[in-house]
C-alpha cells in the first residue's frame, strides 16, 4: 500500500492509453509540477456528477509537457500505467491524497479467439469510421488496453473494463462493445446515405409510409 496524489476528472484512463489535459485550478499546478519535478506518477480516477470518485483508478505519469503558460497553468500530455485501488481518501495537501493497493487480475488467462475475434472486430470499426488508428499487434500481452484506448465506448462502459480483473469476461465484454460500437457506425452511414438519396430518413427496412 502506499499513498498517492489524485486527480479525480470526468473520464477514465486506461492502461497505455494517453489523453491531453489542461491544467488550470492552483492545487492541481502543484500536484502536476511535482509530478514533473519528481517523474512521479499521480492517480487519475473516474470522478461521478456527485463528487464521489471511482474504487478503481489509474497510475498516470506526465508523458509530454506541450505548453507552459506564464500564470501557471499547464497543456500537458498523461500515459495510464498500472490501476490501483482506493483504499482510503486522505488529507494534509492542497490536493487530495489516497491510499491505494495493485490491482491484480485473477490467473486465467484469455482465450486466442477472443483476441483474434477483438482485433477483426476493431479493424472492422477502424475501416468503417475511416479512422487511420494504429492497430496493435495481436500478441500484445496488454491487447485489451490497447484496444479500449481507442475507442471511445462511454465513461462507465470503460469504467467496467478498467475494474474487471478477470481477463477472460473483460475481452469478451470488450468484444461486446465493439460489436455495438461497429453497428452503430454502420447504422449511421446507412441513415446518411438514405438521406442522401431522397432528402429525408425513412426507416432502414424501406417503409416509408405514405
Amino acid at each position: 500500500m502506499t499513498e498517492i496524489g489524485l486527480f479525480p476528472l470526468p473520464l477514465v484512463l486506461v492502461p497505455t492509453e494517453r489523453i491531453p489535459l489542461h491544467i488550470f485550478e492552483p492545487r492541481y499546478r502543484e500536484l502536476i509540477g511535482e509530478c514533473i519535478e519528481t517523474d512521479e506518477e499521480f492517480g487519475l480516477v473516474y470522478a461521478a456528477g456527485d463528487g464521489s470518485v471511482h474504487e478503481i483508478g489509474t497510475r498516470a505519469r506526465v508523458a509530454v509537457v506541450v505548453e507552459r503558460f506564464e500564470d501557471g497553468r499547464l497543456n500537458i500530455v498523461v500515459e495510464g500505467g498500472e490501476r490501483f485501488r482506493l483504499l482510503e481518501l486522505t488529507k494534509g495537501r492542497s490536493f487530495q491524497t489516497g491510499v491505494v493497493e495493485e490491482v491484480v487480475d485473477e490467473d486465467e488467462p484469455e482465450d486466442e479467439a477472443d483476441a483474434e475475434r477483438a482485433l477483426t472486430v476493431f479493424r472492422d470499426l477502424a475501416a468503417a469510421a475511416e479512422s487511420d488508428v494504429d492497430i496493435p499487434p495481436g500478441d500484445a500481452p496488454d491487447l485489451v488496453w490497447q484496444l479500449a484506448a481507442r475507442v471511445d465506448f462511454g465513461l462507465d462502459p470503460k469504467q467496467e473494463i478498467l475494474a474487471s480483473t478477470t481477463p477472460g469476461p473483460r475481452l469478451r465484454r470488450l468484444i461486446e462493445l465493439l460489436e455495438t460500437s461497429l453497428e452503430a457506425v454502420r447504422l449511421e452511414h446507412a441513415l446518411r446515405e438514405r438521406a442522401r438519396g431522397n432528402g429525408k430518413v425513412t426507416s432502414l427496412n424501406g417503409d416509408g409510409g405514405d
